[in-house]
């Protein structure tokens, strides 16, 4: 009968007939019953069956964002995930979760990372419009519509949800897989977020001097405010006739504080304005730091603080024998958008402004002219001032090469440690080092308290302070102790952070997914411990920079504009 068959083809159907002879022995006698040779080959068999429908070994994905354990606020907008894979070509997101509720479901073909929306009036030939890095480049990603996203909001209160993507050849055959734990927060954010958004569009002018942006485009800086339920931001200020900078709200969101371009570019002005849905800024708002005081002729005013209960204005001044700006700060600019400037005071003491008599007067305790006194920050209670110290220097020595980029060591050389000082009424007192935050070889900087008064974060850094590239957030309790390193940190530059009014978020800059810096949020708990960071997105343009983002302690509609009626800072 196998005549006709090709030898290998009788092989074939011999090993056939004699399985199925030793199936029928194994059936009929049980697999005991067989000799030792025989049952060794029926496992044999049997194993290389196994083999075939044990499912084979997945690859990984790497989810990138959200990182696992992350932690949302209720109500945020949907988050976009994004993942790298190599072996899928369409994906399931499988979203379970812990408290039983029915697991989603949902089918991707992916789409690839898109940058946002470009501002042309932001093109110029001293940057690059965003593009994506390799990393970047390679990523699929997901959004969750609005009604998805509600259901893994709703049911990751309690405990996490797990979401798993698994990734598909010709929709059929799993090749990679993994997973991410999410939760959502039962504390809300509370408040919106406001910042200054700025063009990174550095100038040099007839003489090679570089500006961080040239005068006339001065206009293209907006001021902004995000409430974290909503797709978008709102722009309340722009087309400013002449330059700001810094801000601050005192805590319970009723006093306004920002420094304003004085004549012949002084900062010498400050606006103290009440808090209202419409704010105008006029000439009678304007504080004029410079002929206020005996002390501190020169206003360095960096990082200007209104106190909590918006009686006074915290501030850092040259001191008495400084009569020139430029002899109280280290400067430089570069035409590299990316970090284009390098900024920090290396002379100056702590003043602060009492509304009440319209005066400025030096703090004792913090107005040594041996030291630089600067980044002065306010406890909740008012009671005390946290700030940065260093020894003063000269902050262009003579025969120093000049800097050419971010952190090059050529620049000049200072490392702040943090101090706390009692107010007293303004009497001051004697400022103590605040452990953890000093002594380490490190630049500590930029402080803030945490509103229930248990925690300071604070920038670290090699030198200077603030906008650098290797800047990382760390807490510490507010009587000092050991610092922690914040999980949330990203990979390049965090700064400029700002706690939410109830202290369970906190939020900062980054420049991890881009040059045009981003913000995060982060969340907190009762021990100090923080979350993964979490984008807001639609902030701004892509082509746009976001800083100094700072919670205001008003209701999300609380601010809709605000009128710079100062067309010359010396009126």
């Amino acid at each position: 009968m196998l005549s006709g068959f090709t030898p290998h083809r009788r092989a074939m159907l011999h090993l056939i007939a004699c399985l199925a002879t030793f199936a029928v022995v194994l059936l009929t006698f049980g697999f005991s019953q067989l000799h030792p040779d025989h049952a060794g080959l029926v496992q044999v068999v049997f194993a290389v069956h196994a083999a075939e429908t044990t499912p084979k070994i997945l690859s990984p994905i790497s989810i990138d964002y959200p990182e696992n354990q992350s932690i949302f606020p209720p109500g945020i907008t949907p988050p976009t995930f994004l993942w790298r894979d190599g072996a899928g070509t369409s994906w399931a997101i499988d979203v379970s979760f812990a408290d039983k509720a029915t697991p989603l479901h949902v089918q991707s073909k992916g789409a690839r990372m898109q940058l946002g929306v470009i501002d042309p009036d932001c093109i110029a030939d001293s940057n690059q419009p965003p593009k994506l890095t390799t990393q970047q480049a390679a990523s699929w990603t997901w959004t969750p519509d609005a009604a998805t996203w509600n259901a893994i909001q709703q049911h990751s209160v309690a405990q996490p949800a797990t979401v798993t993507i698994t990734g598909y050849r010709d929709g059929q055959v799993a090749y990679s897989q993994s997973h991410i734990s999410l939760s959502t927060s039962k504390d809300e954010v509370g408040a919106p977020i406001f910042y200054r958004d700025v063009p990174l569009m550095p100038s040099a002018g007839s003489g090679g001097a570089v500006q961080p942006l040239a005068q006339s485009a001065i206009h293209l800086i907006h001021w902004r405010i995000r409430d974290v339920h909503k797709a978008e931001s709102h722009t309340v200020l722009k087309d400013m006739p002449t330059c700001a900078n810094c801000h601050s709200f005192s805590a319970d969101g009723k006093t306004f504080g920002m420094d304003i371009d004085g004549p012949a570019n002084d900062k010498g002005l400050y606006a103290i304005v009440p808090v209202q849905k419409h704010m105008t800024i006029q000439s009678k708002d304007m504080v004029h730091w410079n002929t206020d005081g005996a002390v501190g002729k020169v206003r360095v005013g960096f990082m200007s603080q209104v106190s909590p209960d918006g009686r006074y204005v915290l501030s850092t001044f040259a001191g008495p024998a400084v009569d020139r700006m430029i002899d109280s700060y280290y400067v430089t600019n570069f035409m590299d958008y990316r970090f284009l400037q390098v900024f920090f005071p290396t002379r100056g003491i702590l003043e602060y402004y009492s509304r009440a008599t319209g005066l400025r007067q030096p703090l004792p305790g913090a107005d040594d002219p041996k030291y630089v006194q600067t980044d002065g920050v306010w406890s909740p209670d008012g009671k005390y001032i946290i700030f940065a110290r260093a020894e003063a220097r000269d902050p262009r020595p003579p025969g120093q090469p000049h800097a050419t980029h971010a952190n090059d060591p050529s620049e000049t050389q200072i490392k702040y440690e943090l101090y706390r000082i009692p107010f007293n009424d303004g009497k001051g007192g004697i400022a103590e080092r605040i452990a953890g935050a000093s002594g380490n070889g490190m630049s500590n900087n930029f402080p803030k308290v945490s509103p229930d008064g248990k925690w300071i974060v604070f920038v670290q850094c090699k030198n200077g302070q603030l906008m650098r590239p290797d800047s990382q957030l760390y807490i510490i309790p507010f009587s000092g102790g050991i610092a922690r390193r914040m999980r949330a940190n990203t990979s390049l530059m965090n700064s400029w952070h700002s706690f939410s009014p109830n202290g369970h978020w906190m939020v900062f800059s980054s420049k991890a997914r881009s040059p045009y810096t981003m913000m995060y949020l982060t969340h907190l708990d009762a021990n100090g411990n923080d979350s993964p960071a979490i984008l807001i997105d639609n902030a701004t343009a892509a082509n746009r920079a976001v800083n100094l983002p700072e919670f205001v302690n008003i209701g999300t509609e609380g601010i809709d504009q605000i009128e710079v009626h100062v067309a010359d800072g010396s009126k």
